[in-house]
């Protein structure tokens, strides 16, 4: 909650940004506008853990290491990387890498980075991706070593997240201070990091006083490496990008790119019939007629990582009965609603991990739709009079029709299901805070490995805006999750995934319902430009004809 207040609060810095930047200027027919259904939450790739913000900070960002198209990693800002023994991985750099603010790219920035993330301070919940840092050692000014507290043999996969962009060490030092003087905290920058490097209690409790006004900066001036860099911003109306002549590889061909917040889907589809916007993100499986109809859009359907579930808010009652939740489960007609709410789009599942990926299983139990099972566990638990709960929805028209139709399979059981549909960002926040009974949700697994589902999801200390907005809390999952993390065995990894989804699909937290599809459409005069598995827009070989 400190962290998504702290970010409001400099939302009027912004509008002014936007009032005397580009936003203002005539667009040229080499300017594009993305036409997308949620504004961006945080520009700090430390920040949250959403989809519409990463799609910004994955253009103004890069990592030490990427994934191509088949999710094989590739060099970005090092250029080579080995894992020296089980816990010990050594990087590379790039040379002659600027960032946005004219500072040189070097290992102090990446150390800069990875500590920051770290940091209490900052409260990152991207933090367990890089929690298994022990020591970042600086072995020259391109040349880094990563020493890792136990043995992860996905750390190289992990470092292609969001959470492992590197940014400017001028720039954190510059937000760090900015911190102490706006708390008026009695430290210098340089002790502030002497005491973090010690974890001292003093740290702790600096770390606590400056917690809510670190990141400011890096939310109204970010500065990373990427070919795009941040020009200006109007919270909840649009972000605008542009071209970084100074990028280290090939100049992208496209001038500027526009984030602009348009929040119903039939008139993102408008805007691109119109020509005001050349791409139009997060449609939906009943659109596609209308764009296949028009010959001058297309329309691209990305298989992706992304898990949708509807998820259960585990410490409410009456849903911290396991009982109650497996008779939601039973109530909920999952082909149904796959077929005829998500009109098929996608892969229905009733697993946490896609097909291919170490954990994936058939052998889980499956809840079928079964009315009869729901009033039997529902009497059990002592509630066979029904109940009444709350279903909260962002402003996605088909999230809200899956509650819809939840809601009138649930009055056969005397369950008054109602609905709250509020925008992105309140619904994150407020997920978040465990202000809901329960919601629909994806999680996209951008690191292809089973960790990056178990652990966000699923772990007691990610509850929150970590990613587990189900508040799911067991000592035993906890437990092999760590094991899983420790494990290099495939086989045996394969084996700890089993048995961790054998515990929580008896237990019910959350209902697996589809992997799915990401659709998205273009104008034709668009080329070249590649969406990946979580729904990211690439642009380096982008133009705009």
């Amino acid at each position: 909650m400190k962290r998504i207040l702290s970010i409001l609060t400099i939302m009027v810095a912004l509008v002014l940004a936007a009032c005397s930047g580009g936003d203002s200027e005539e667009p040229t027919n080499n300017d594009l506008t993305l036409a997308m259904p949620a504004d961006v939450v945080s520009l700090d790739p430390h920040g949250t853990n959403d989809t519409p913000s990463e799609q910004v900070r994955h253009l103004i960002y890069e990592g030490l290491v990427k994934q191509d198209e088949n999710l094989d990693l590739q060099p970005s800002l090092a250029t080579e990387w080995e894992q020296v023994d089980d816990l010990t991985w050594n990087f590379k750099l790039k040379e002659g890498v600027k960032f946005h603010d004219g500072s040189d790219m070097t290992a102090e920035d990446v150390k800069a980075s990875f500590d920051r993330i770290l940091d209490p301070a900052v409260a990152s919940p991207r933090a367990y991706l890089l929690e298994m840092i022990d020591e970042i050692k600086i072995v020259s000014d391109y040349e880094v070593e990563i020493t890792t507290k136990y043995p992860f043999s996905p750390f190289a996969n992990n470092l292609t997240h969001g959470a492992g962009r590197i940014i400017s060490k001028d720039l954190i030092d510059k937000d760090y201070q900015n911190a102490i003087d706006k708390t008026g905290t009695d430290v210098t920058l340089e002790d502030y990091y002497k005491e973090r490097e010690a974890g001292s209690k003093a740290f702790e409790e600096l770390a606590s006083k400056i917690g809510g006004e670190v990141g400011t900066l890096l939310e109204t001036e970010p500065s990373g490496t990427n070919y795009y860099q941040f020009d200006s911003r109007n919270p909840g109306e649009m972000t605008k990008l542009v071209r970084n002549e100074s990028y280290h590889g090939d100049k992208v061909s496209i001038d500027s790119v526009t984030f602009k917040v348009v929040s119903e889907t039939g008139a993102r589809i408008a805007e691109l019939e119109s020509g005001q916007s050349q791409f139009a993100g997060s449609l939906q499986s009943s659109d596609r007629d209308r764009i296949n109809g028009n010959e001058e859009l297309v329309m691209s359907e990305t298989t992706s990582a992304s898990l949708a579930y509807l998820g259960f808010n585990t410490e409410v009652e009456p849903l911290n009965d396991k009982r109650v939740r497996q008779a939601l489960a039973y109530a909920f007609d999952k082909e149904k609603i796959f077929n005829d709410v998500l009109n098929g789009s996608g892969t229905i599942t009733n697993n946490y991990i896609k097909e291919g990926m170490i954990g994936e299983t058939d052998d889980l139990k499956k809840y079928a739709y079964n009315l009869d099972k729901a009033r039997e566990l529902l009497a059990e638990a002592g509630y066979e009079d029904g109940f009444t709960i709350e279903f909260l929805s962002d402003d996605d028209s088909e999230v809200k029709d899956v509650g819809l139709y939840y809601q009138e399979t649930l009055k056969e059981l005397n369950i008054d299901l109602t609905i709250k549909q509020v925008e992105w960002g309140t619904f994150l926040e407020m997920a978040s805070n465990g202000e809901q009974d329960m919601y629909y949700l994806g999680w996209s697994n951008a690191t292809a490995d089973p960790d990056n589902t178990f652990t966000p999801l699923f772990h007691t200390d990610s509850q929150g805006a970590g990613g587990n907005r189900m508040f799911y809390s067991d000592e035993k999952v906890d437990a092999l999750i760590l094991d899983g993390r420790k494990e290099k065995d495939p086989e045996k990894r394969q084996q700890i995934y089993e048995d961790i989804q054998d515990i929580i699909i008896e237990d019910m937290p959350m209902i697996p319902v589809r992997f799915s599809d990401k659709l998205n459409a273009y104008t034709s005069n668009l080329k070249d430009a590649r969406i990946d598995v979580n729904d990211l827009l690439h642009l380096d070989k982008a133009t705009l004809e």
